[in-house]
């Protein structure tokens, strides 16, 4: 089986964020005939994709998601910190669920002297996540 992993933000009923890594399955998928078969995962529904590039010596102070969204990131590096205050790096090449829509939320700052370049992709409230 082959998989990507990924980290999720999410916040409890009390509203206290916490990440938990993931794994989302690919599966053998004739995806673009007459190409050969590759690995794909299961299509999963998004609303927008919005383009994002947070500048060097960006912070983000406590916050919630302002949507369920799926972000890739591209370019730079992001820490990131949960209410119960575990922390996590975030480079290119990674990829975050975000889901803590109430509480609290996370804090976000940019590492290094490169943007933080990230595709976020939207996604709907009553679709589970994977």
């Amino acid at each position: 089986m082959t998989t990507i992993q990924y980290l999720r933000i999410y916040a409890d009923a009390n509203g206290c964020s916490h990440l938990e890594e993931k794994l989302l399955e690919l599966e053998t998928n004739d995806y673009a005939p007459p190409a050969p078969s590759l690995y794909t995962s299961l299509p999963i529904s998004a609303e927008k994709c919005v383009f994002l590039e947070l500048p060097v010596g960006w912070y983000g102070v406590w916050h919630p998601t302002p949507v369920r969204q799926w972000m890739v990131f591209m370019s730079g590096e992001v820490g990131v910190e949960a209410g119960d205050g575990e922390q996590r790096i975030l480079k290119a090449g990674d990829v975050l669920m975000l889901e803590d829509t109430h509480g609290k939320g996370h804090l976000s700052k940019v590492n290094g002297d490169t943007p933080v370049r990230i595709a976020a992709f939207h996604i709907p409230e009553l679709e589970e996540s994977s």
